[in-house]
């Protein structure tokens, strides 16, 4: 079975948690950055950080920093796009920084459902979750175009691709992140 490369994408600007770097939000007393990464790296291969700001301080969880080659906060397309091109592994699995609940066999699932599709992507009942993702580095080339092109949606670029949509209603609660300060104390 294939290698895969995870990113934690922790590249945006947190303007829902009054713009400070939501991954490095403490949530009981460990930033909420490293409780994704303690899930989400036993599942992969390698793990890389996509962080457009305090990158020393991710470089401090010991693992690769990489960050946009597209300004200006792009969204999460822009961190797949860096860390796509920054992958040593044929599969790229990416999951957001404020998710410290996600699923422990997260990668297992969507690797055993991906067959020869392009993507395979996350859903708990019709909502799909585009951020937790298992995608072949192969789409890197559409990706760039899209991007160029002006396209930011990840939904729109999803429907250029050959998508699989795995079921994780047993697990629902786990794709729950964290946006506001309310939900991080909530948490």
């Amino acid at each position: 079975m294939s290698q895969v490369s995870g990113i934690v994408l922790a590249g945006g600007q947190g303007r829902r948690m009054g713009s400070v770097d939501k991954g490095l939000q403490l949530l009981h007393g460990k930033p909420m950055v490293q409780w994704v990464i303690g899930r989400f790296a036993p599942q992969v291969d390698e793990v890389l950080i996509n962080a457009n700001q305090n990158v020393d301080q991710y470089r401090g969880f010991g693992h690769r920093v990489i960050t946009d080659e597209i300004g200006g906060f792009a969204g999460p397309l822009a961190g797949l796009h860096a860390g796509l091109k920054a992958a040593m592994h044929p599969l790229v699995a990416t999951v957001p920084c404020d998710s410290p609940f996600l699923p422990d066999d997260l990668v297992k699932r969507l690797k055993a459902a991906l067959g020869d599709k392009d993507l395979a992507v996350a859903k708990t009942g019709s909502q799909p979750h585009p951020v937790f993702a298992l995608v072949r580095t192969k789409v890197l080339e559409n990706l760039a175009a899209f991007l160029a092109g002006g396209g930011r949606k990840i939904d729109a670029w999803y429907a250029s691709l050959r998508v699989v949509e795995v079921s994780f209603d047993d697990e629902a609660d786990a794709f729950r992140n964290i946006n506001t300060v309310e939900e991080l104390n909530k948490a």
